[in-house]
């Protein structure tokens, strides 16, 4: 499929405990988004998207928001080559 696209993202901001991960689980399975979301030891959230290049920017725009108690600050996304992900985890 040659609209496929695959892109990492690291959320700053006041982004763990706050439903973050599950929301973001919600949001992917609700477009049809492959990948996962995880915490970090740092703080932040890091995700993958992989997808139809629509459905992935919409993906990282929406992080740029994220739920209601999130406080992004930034989003820093990285393209990367796609793996052919089927579902969407919590890791």
């Amino acid at each position: 499929m040659s609209d496929l696209v695959r892109r990492r993202v690291i959320v700053h901001g006041r982004v763990q405990g706050v439903f973050f991960r599950d929301s973001c689980r919600q949001e992917a399975e609700r477009r049809g988004v492959a990948g996962w979301v995880r915490n970090t030891a740092d703080g932040t959230v890091e995700a993958v998207f992989e997808g139809p290049e629509e459905a992935v920017a919409a993906m990282v725009a929406w992080c740029s928001v994220g739920p209601p108690r999130a406080q992004v600050q930034r989003v820093e996304p990285l393209d990367e080559a796609p793996e052919g992900v089927r579902r969407f985890a919590i890791r």
